[in-house]
């Protein structure tokens, strides 16, 4: 594991922060006169993934103390830790294995000496098999009917994951369903989502390990009262058209749900990290059992990759240095991440909660402090629509966001000159985002003095482009483990622990608290602050006015 000496006094850091000194006026239009071979030397490829980092704002140097922070930080021995299933999660004392939900069959991970492989392929034949009787019809509801509507009911991993592989591998999808997910606790979510749906064609998988998630749960009860209201049916019409994704036997089978069809998974698994387990269950019966297992397969690829790769050509050790270097010494504070195809438009939200919630930490290991920087803000949208709003700013803006392009050399939907065109902007706003345009060249072209300052662009803004051959479910399973190893990378160098979320509970007691006084029919007695006793007050004035 890391070091406990402090990072900002390891050597590795205070030679990055002289590099930086000398370094950080550098422009990328002189390093690749330097360099006419750079984007060749700033390249590595590996499975399937080709990645160009020559448009960074780095020499050398800085790839030789970037490493030494790495080996410095006992990054090699904390990625075994992680695979061999070491409680790595040490606020809640918890082994981080989602790299087991995708190990082979005959694969051997301990987690308090017991064998977990044969755990996970038990819930994966379980899940398959489902699948396989929803998608041939062989399952039916409460009448009788098929099943043609699967509405998922979860939020943050147990949604954000599932809905974007359902967007990503819709073109794998069978076409004859309609897939759905609710999440927000809004009614309005859950209204506009059964819109038009036929209650008895309708399966829901409600997503909550304790199965006592307060949003999950309200839509859930909701659902449940909307399909017997719909089919006017009994209570036991419940178990056709609901299955749990939950470990919580005794709830699951109190709301309704044969405990025959609960999908379970393990507390070694963040709900950031789970698209993979049986939360996938809807990304399963949405693409099959067969490619769902492609998918797993591209996890692995990345996963080995992740462990054996020498750091030079390890795509996501090179991708956390790279953003460490940007944060932490040019003062970064966000990453851009710009998927060039529609599939992946809630990829940039999905890696939201992946980085931020794992790395949005402001003190180590041991509880301390820290004096540096730590997660970075995650955002983006699909090209070519972010073009035309954000990419401004990017441009031409006082802020340096450095950005991950990300595109498809074939198109799975190739349509005349679309994706020629498409491609074309990915390599033009990589080149843009670097060269810019000089004033000279600006005025040189007619451009008036006066406006010419509004014309130039001053360049040396940092990319990475990665480029796969097309969106298959093995690439999407690369794409998403090559972030959360990038995301692992960064919380070992920064000695946080990337896979505990305290910081999302204390909103949430507070709501508990709340709930009683904005529902209470006489007038409660209000002991916060005198913001919030106010918003109360007012709130419950509007409702009683209704």
């Amino acid at each position: 594991m890391n070091s406990p000496t402090s990072l900002t006094k390891r050597a590795s850091w205070v030679s990055l922060e002289d590099h930086f000194e000398k370094i950080q006026g550098l422009h990328l239009r002189d390093l690749f006169a330097q360099d006419p071979a750079r984007g060749k030397t700033y390249s590595v490829e590996s499975v399937g993934i080709y990645l160009d980092y020559s448009k960074n704002r780095i020499t050398k140097e800085t790839l030789d103390a970037l490493f030494s922070l790495a080996d410095e930080s006992g990054l090699r021995a904390s990625i075994e830790a992680m695979f061999r299933g070491d409680a790595i999660n040490i606020t809640e004392n918890r082994s981080v294995l989602h790299t087991a939900l995708r190990a082979p069959r005959d694969a051997s991970i301990e987690v308090d000496g017991r064998n977990v492989v044969p755990d996970v392929h038990e819930v994966l034949d379980r899940m398959s098999d489902f699948c396989n009787r929803v998608r041939s019809g062989a399952w039916k509801g409460h009448t009788g009917k098929p099943i043609l509507n699967i509405v998922n009911i979860g939020i943050g991993g147990s949604d954000l994951g599932p809905v974007m592989a359902y967007e990503a591998l819709k073109s794998y999808s069978d076409r004859t369903r309609r897939f759905i997910f609710v999440s927000n606790v809004d009614g309005t979510d859950f209204a506009e989502a059964v819109q038009g749906l036929d209650p008895s064609e309708t399966l829901f998988i409600v997503a909550s390990k304790t199965f006592t998630t307060q949003e999950t749960m309200t839509n859930a009860q909701t659902a449940r009262d909307w399909l017997l209201k719909g089919l006017g049916a009994g209570h036991e019409a419940v178990a056709k058209h609901f299955v749990a994704v939950s470990t919580n036997g005794a709830k699951v089978s109190e709301f309704g749900i044969d405990t025959a069809n609960m999908f379970g998974f393990w507390d070694w698994v963040g709900g950031r990290y789970s698209m993979d387990s049986a939360i996938g269950l809807s990304t399963m019966i949405a693409i099959g059992p067969a490619n769902f297992l492609k998918m797993l397969s591209g996890f692995r690829d990345m996963d080995q990759h992740f462990r054996t790769a020498p750091w030079k050509e390890n795509i996501p050790v090179i991708m956390a240095l790279l953003g460490i270097w940007y944060n932490n010494f040019f003062g970064s504070s966000s990453i851009a991440v710009l998927p060039y195809d529609q599939y992946l438009k809630r990829f940039p939200a999905y890696l939201q909660q992946l980085t931020m919630e794992s790395n949005g930490k402001r003190v180590t290991l041991a509880g301390n402090l820290v004096d540096y920087d730590t997660g970075a803000i995650y955002w983006g949208e699909p090209g070519t629509n972010g073009q035309h709003s954000f990419y401004q700013l990017i441009h031409q803006g006082t802020r340096l966001i450095p950005c991950d392009f990300i595109a498809f050399c074939n198109s799975l939907n190739p349509l005349g000159r679309h994706h020629d065109l498409l491609m074309a902007n990915v390599f033009a706003q990589a080149e843009a985002l670097a060269f810019g345009k000089t004033i000279q060249e600006v005025r040189a072209e007619g451009t008036a003095d006066w406006l010419a300052p509004h014309r130039e662009f001053d360049g040396n803004r940092p990319s990475n482009v990665l480029l796969l051959d097309s969106l298959t479910p093995e690439a999407l399973g690369k794409m998403v483990a090559l972030y959360e190893h990038i995301v692992f990378t960064q919380g070992v160098i920064w000695n946080l622990d990337s896979f505990d979320q305290w910081g999302v509970e204390l909103g949430k007691v507070l709501a508990q608290r709340i709930v009683p006084e904005l529902e209470s029919k006489s007038s409660p007695d209000l002991k916060h602050d005198s913001s919030t006793n106010t918003l109360i007050e007012r709130y419950r004035a509007a409702k009683a006015a209704r």
